[in-house]
């Protein structure tokens, strides 16, 4: 109960800049989707901070227009740099099409089927990296499930050690659990996910 009192007072003092973030994300243009899709692409295994300066890079040279090989430019600066360049020449290859499922999804409103399409569809991007893309766009109430939320669930007592969420089956069992504490602290899963996050990285990034 204590625990619970201590996040409602830390959400009372961030939830203004949280609800701002969360705003900002949907007002993303359509044009940007792309490159908001490489960022999640490179955040695997690597700091925020270096995933958010490689897509600014791939702004400024038109890389969903002119794709190139930058197994070079990663190495440094994103782990498994080789893969993910692969990874993000096939983006821009194959982006036609996520677009056409992104547009879709739009229409229907229905997020979890969205995601489930984009999971089979996307290389390099797993049930998390789903989730954390569509909310950067604007979706909302996806469990964006990294190693800072998972621990935070774990002190706020709703497992007792980091859960598994290798396979998707096991992504959505821990996702309905974290659903189920952001109902009971009422606060939304979104906001949530951003003041667990901000409370390891002292800001709220993406």
């Amino acid at each position: 109960m204590q625990l619970t009192k201590e996040l409602s007072a830390i959400y009372a003092e961030r939830a203004d800049a949280i609800r701002r973030r969360l705003e900002e994300f949907s007002q993303v243009p359509r044009e940007k989707y792309f490159y908001e899709y490489c960022y999640c692409i490179m955040t695997p295994q690597s700091k925020a901070e270096n995933a958010l300066a490689v897509q600014k890079h791939l702004e400024k040279i038109d890389f969903r227009n002119h794709p190139c090989d930058l197994s070079e430019y990663l190495r440094g600066r994103i782990r498994f740099h080789n893969v993910k360049a692969v990874r993000l020449t096939k983006a821009a290859e194959n982006w036609e099409k996520i677009e056409e499922v992104l547009a879709e999804g739009a229409e229907s409103g229905f997020e979890e089927k969205l995601r489930d399409r984009l999971y089979e569809l996307s290389d390099g991007l797993g049930m998390k990296e789903c989730s954390h893309f569509l909310r950067n766009i604007g979706f909302r109430g996806l469990g964006i499930l990294d190693r800072h939320v998972l621990r935070c669930l774990v002190q706020c007592g709703v497992f007792a050690e980091v859960p598994s969420v290798a396979s998707k089956s096991k992504y959505l069992q821990v996702e309905a659990k974290y659903r189920e504490f952001a109902e009971f602290v009422e606060i939304s899963p979104d906001e949530l996910d951003l003041l667990f996050w901000s409370s390891f990285a002292g800001e709220i990034l993406k």
